[in-house]
């Protein structure tokens, strides 16, 4: 078990040291920090070496002659103790500041690169301490620790001089006793982990309650869930209480524990000092001076059990930081990966196969050829895999067995850029950023024209709307575009994608969740859209896709049945055919 403990302790240290990288572009400035505490540290002595002199001849001697200059010297050096402090602490924030922003920014182009299955599986809560809270967690635990270590350690080093100077003989028992006291530091890492693992799993239980409480606030207030989510909030911080506790019971012992150690070392320093002063061996001012530096070197390492806490939180922080960045994507591109230009014959699926969890396979077998200009529609009962398949073309995710191929090579030999710059995808509920109108057409095309964006806004029908309002595109549209209705981010969504002007366009139910007056004026904007390119669409209604010029129908993750329109409802007992009457009941019995 000491073997393991010290594998694990040598693996933070390793951690440690990877974050170096980032303090080389302000080595200077931290260089000058660590410095500084040098002198800071060494201070210390001073008062404490001072004591002898001022001891012996005025307090025994009594001598005319006294060291006058003394109390005013321990002022000044005292001053510039302060002053370098608070100069060390200044160039300490600024460039703890400087290495936090790098690595968070590092931390965010990381989770860009992730594939949507990582997000699949974590919490918003999980994603934001792991790529915010644990970068400032790291720092600022790395420098303040580097700050404090140094100047305590050149301050333990001048008062252990003062020691030996003033006497040897006490000197070492003092040494003795302050290893005795370091000794229960030395499992302490192993008995926190664990508990400092769930505090991270509970603190991040709290960003995403807070999250959830904010997108779901409508749910919440329609459904009369405040007391259920006060319920789940107060249960977060019980268990955070509870892991509180349990930390307080494994380390706060320590801080004990040390005091008595150090109380040992005092008393046995005064009871050995005294039999040294009897016997003139050292003099008063020695014995003096020797006490006040003990008692300096001691009271740090009586709080040194509250602050190891902080150090193993950076070290900790540390090891999640880079565990992250040292994650590899699930979908990257291959060495030798080549652009996509354009889409020239056709998009084939052979035989795939695709499943979300292991042994459960959503996607069993799909061949599909797809020309280019063509328009496919898959339909189906829900859950039967038919937004898994389009999802699997601009590669959110990667097939387990089988090929999809555009122009005859495999999606997977094209780099992801180039792949999905080909590709716009309109979703059933669109993300919008907050920022302005404008602002999030233009994501399809930054540096895309006036009368690009215009004609734009007018094959997505946003004119007369873009117009009512006062700001016009300069309208802000607050986060996630609270403030439009669903019709009106879908069409700003159409807009987007006709700027990106992409060969390939999938329609994931993009005019699912809308009223029919909604859905008429956004369905006209699709099929703008749709002018001469490859299309792929997901539909709830089948009057919408009769023109496609292939249907798919999909059922628990097999193509069952594929043709036109026409040629589906010649197929007695067909699904397609029983789709499509029942929703022509519906319409009629609505009507």
């Amino acid at each position: 078990m000491q073997l393991i403990d010290k594998l694990q302790q040598s693996q933070a240290y390793k951690n440690y040291s990877k974050i170096l990288p980032y303090v080389k572009p302000y080595w200077f400035r931290a260089m000058l920090a660590v410095l500084i505490c040098i002198p800071i540290g060494a201070l210390d002595a001073v008062i404490a070496l001072a004591l002898k002199p001022y001891m012996d001849l005025v307090m025994v001697e009594k001598t005319v002659e006294s060291p006058w200059y003394i109390p005013f010297g321990i002022v000044a050096f005292t001053c510039l103790q302060g002053f370098l402090n608070y100069l060390a602490t200044y160039l300490n924030t600024w460039v703890g500041g400087k290495i936090t922003n790098d690595l968070k920014f590092t931390l965010y182009k990381k989770m860009l690169t992730l594939e949507t299955g990582y997000f699949d599986r974590k919490k918003s809560g999980d994603v934001v301490w792991r790529f915010n809270n644990d970068a400032d967690t790291a720092c600022n635990g790395l420098l303040e620790n580097l700050k404090t270590f140094t100047s305590r350690l050149f301050s333990s080093l001048s008062l252990v001089a003062v020691l030996f100077y003033n006497s040897w003989q006490l000197a070492l028992v003092a040494v003795v006793v302050l290893g005795g006291a370091f000794l229960p530091l030395a499992n302490i890492r192993k008995r926190i982990k664990t508990v400092m693992d769930k505090a991270v799993t509970a603190g991040s239980a709290v960003i995403t309650a807070y999250n959830e409480s904010f997108a779901g606030n409508k749910t919440i207030i329609s459904y009369n869930l405040a007391k259920l989510q006060e319920n789940k909030f107060k249960n977060i911080l019980s268990n955070i209480f509870s892991l509180k506790i349990k930390m307080i019971q494994r380390t706060s012992w320590l801080s004990p524990m040390m005091h008595v150690i150090v109380s040992v070392g005092i008393g046995l320093a005064i009871g050995y000092g005294s039999h040294l002063i009897l016997t003139g061996q050292i003099t008063s001012g020695n014995f003096v001076s020797f006490i006040t530096a003990l008692i300096m070197l001691y009271t740090p390492v009586k709080s040194l059990g509250n602050n190891f806490n902080a150090v193993q939180m950076s070290f900790l922080a540390i090891e999640r930081v880079f565990k992250v960045l040292e994650t590899k994507p699930a979908i990257k591109d291959k060495d030798s990966a080549k652009n996509l230009e354009t889409i020239q014959n056709n998009i084939l699926f052979e035989n795939v196969c695709f499943e979300y969890i292991k042994g459960k396979p959503v996607l069993k077998n799909i061949s599909l050829e797809v020309k280019k200009g063509e328009t496919v529609a898959f339909v189906g009962n829900s859950g039967g895999g038919k937004s898994t398949i389009v999802s699997l073309i601009p590669r959110f995710y990667d097939i387990q067995s089988g090929a999809i191929k555009i122009d005859g090579i495999d999606i997977k030999d094209y780099t992801l850029e180039s792949l999905r710059q080909n590709i716009a995808v309109v979703f059933q509920d669109n993300f919008l950023f907050s920022g302005t109108i404008k602002e999030n057409i233009l994501l399809g095309n930054p540096k895309a024209t006036d009368e690009q964006i215009q004609k734009a806004i007018n094959m997505a029908y946003l004119g007369e709307f873009i117009a009512s309002l006062k700001d016009g595109l300069n309208t802000q549209i607050g986060e996630r575009g609270m403030l439009l209705s669903g019709g009106q981010k879908q069409r700003v969504a159409i807009a987007r994608a006709f700027l990106k002007d992409a060969p390939i366009i999938i329609l994931d139910e993009a005019t699912s969740a809308l009223d029919n007056k909604a859905e008429a004026i956004v369905q006209k904007a699709i099929d703008n859209l749709m002018k001469d390119k490859t299309v792929f669409v997901i539909a709830h209604r089948l009057s919408t896709i009769q023109n496609a010029n292939k249907i798919a129908v999909i059922n628990e993750g097999k193509l069952v049945e594929l043709g036109n329109h026409q040629e589906l409802l010649n197929i007695e007992k067909g699904q397609y055919k029983t789709l499509y009457e029942m929703q022509f009941k519906k319409q009629e019995v609505s009507v």
